[in-house]
Formats: C-alpha cells, sequence, structure tokens
C-alpha cells in the first residue's frame, strides 16, 4: 500500500486524473491525501469535487480557505465575486447538496499516529505544538458540522486577531484557527500572523519569516504537509513539505510519498503560465 499527499488541485481535474494515472493509484489498495483547496480558478472544479469525492475512504482531505470560501458562498450568504466562476458550476450542480455536506464535513486538520505526519492546508502558529494544533482544529471543525454553521461562514472573514492566545474567545477565536490552518505563509519573529503577504519566499517584509522557520515554533520536530503557497512551490526541509506547485498558474501538481520519502511525480499543467 502506497500513502500519496498532492499538493492544491484548484479545479485542475485533468491534471489530477492524469497524476492518479501516473502513480498507479488504487483506491482498493492505495491511500491519498489533498492538502485542502480541491476547487476554485481552475475550469474544473466541480469534476474535481466529484472525483475526491468518489474515491471514499481511500482519500484525506482537509478543508483550504478557498475550500471554506465555497461553503461561505452556498451556506453562508457571502455574494459570488468574479474571481468566484470556477465555482458557480458547483452551485448549480443537481448533486450540489451531496458534495456540500461532504465537503463540510472534511477537517481543517489529519494527524496520522502511524506514520507520525499532520497533514493542513497553510500552516501551524508557532504558539502550537500538534496537541495544541489538534485541540484548535477539533474547535473549528465543531463549529464548521454545527447548527450555526453559517455564522462562522459569515464571520471568518479578516485579518485580526493576528496573535494567538488562549484567552481568546468565540469568533475571534474561530477566526484566529482558521487563519493559522487556512491562510498563513509568513509571521513575525514574534509568531504574529502576517496574512497580506502571497509572494515568493525572495520578497518576503524585512522581519518577516516563513512560517515553517518561525523562532522558537512549538511543533519543531513534527512532519507536516501541506500546500496553500503556490510562489513558494515545492519546499521539503525539516520535515515540513510543502506541495503546492501552483498547477493553477500553468506549473505542476505535485505529488509525494508519505510512506517512502523521496518518491516524487510531477504532472505539468495543460494551462497557461500566467507568472
Amino acid at each position: 500500500m502506497a500513502t500519496w499527499a498532492v499538493g492544491d488541485v484548484q479545479g485542475c481535474c485533468t491534471e489530477l486524473e492524469t497524476l492518479l494515472e501516473r502513480i498507479r493509484f488504487s483506491p482498493s489498495r492505495d491511500r491519498v491525501w489533498f492538502v485542502g483547496d480541491l476547487v476554485n480558478r481552475g475550469p474544473r472544479s466541480l469534476d474535481a469535487l466529484r472525483l475526491v469525492e468518489q474515491l471514499g475512504a481511500a482519500a484525506s482531505v482537509v478543508l483550504g480557505n478557498h475550500d471554506l470560501h465555497l461553503l461561505a458562498l452556498a451556506r453562508g450568504g457571502q455574494t459570488a465575486r468574479p474571481a468566484d466562476a470556477g465555482l458557480l458550476p458547483i452551485l448549480a450542480a443537481r448533486d450540489r447538496d451531496r458534495l456540500l455536506d461532504w465537503l463540510q464535513s472534511r477537517p481543517v486538520l489529519h494527524h496520522d499516529e502511524a506514520l507520525g505526519v499532520t497533514m493542513i492546508h497553510a500552516g501551524l502558529a508557532p504558539q502550537w505544538n500538534i496537541p495544541t494544533a489538534r485541540r484548535c482544529a477539533a474547535e473549528l471543525e465543531s463549529a464548521l458540522r454545527g447548527e450555526r454553521s453559517g455564522r462562522l461562514f459569515s464571520t471568518m472573514y479578516g485579518n485580526q486577531p493576528d496573535t494567538w492566545s488562549e484567552e481568546l474567545e468565540g469568533d475571534d477565536r474561530l477566526r484566529y484557527i482558521v487563519n493559522a490552518l487556512t491562510r498563513l505563509r509568513v509571521c513575525d519573529p514574534s509568531g504574529r500572523l502576517l496574512l497580506k503577504f502571497k509572494g515568493p519566499l525572495d520578497e518576503i517584509p524585512p522581519g518577516a519569516v516563513p512560517w515553517f522557520r518561525a523562532p522558537g515554533r512549538r511543533w519543531a520536530g513534527s512532519r507536516v504537509v501541506c500546500g496553500h503557497w503556490s510562489a513558494l512551490g515545492y519546499v521539503h526541509e525539516d520535515g515540513v513539505l510543502c506541495l503546492d506547485t501552483g498547477c493553477v498558474w500553468g506549473n505542476t501538481l505535485t505529488a509525494q510519498r508519505l510512506d517512502r520519502p523521496g518518491v516524487r511525480v510531477d504532472v505539468a499543467s495543460t494551462l497557461p503560465a500566467r507568472f
């Protein structure tokens, strides 16, 4: 049995189909992890959502910021923007409710004790160790699946608070957890989230650091798999594996085995390069 992790699909279902063929993936034998952002921007978000949902227990999926945004459009009263055009076929699909129910039941953190690997979409707050991250993720997942999830979808947007404290409560606490797990790229040396930056490593603002290099990070030494930061590309350092290689921007879709480190497969995007 092989266990693969796949970077951000973002509606690039053609490349995902090719990738699964390339790695000879069998749902009856293998397992595949998706780091989030199955949908948006790419041309086949509905197909990608259907494909992954149909993999059943063979697929482990965490929610990314674009997945949460889709749920906010469908169930939180948010208004679609021009950039959300790729999500409209999902909202109009005959099987939308089944797909959205499935998506809403996905976790925001997946931890595998046997492999010793934790998967999130974006990042981990430096103040968290893995048990704290799992506890915070469980709080968010409970809100996602509760009767008041519509409130979460209407209040999760925004960059504040940007500093973790166990004293955070209510909407502020959940918004911080959403931002750390699904939006984080860089922080300052004190661990304050700097959520406006989206560029490559060589353009990081003075004094900022990638979240996986934050000084004093309490989760150091853990194996972590993530995506989200397409301008960063593939990174594998100090146990952290970053897999968003920018397929939707005309680059590649990447898969790497977790049970046999170093085995990596890239599929070239069929989309035009946009960087």
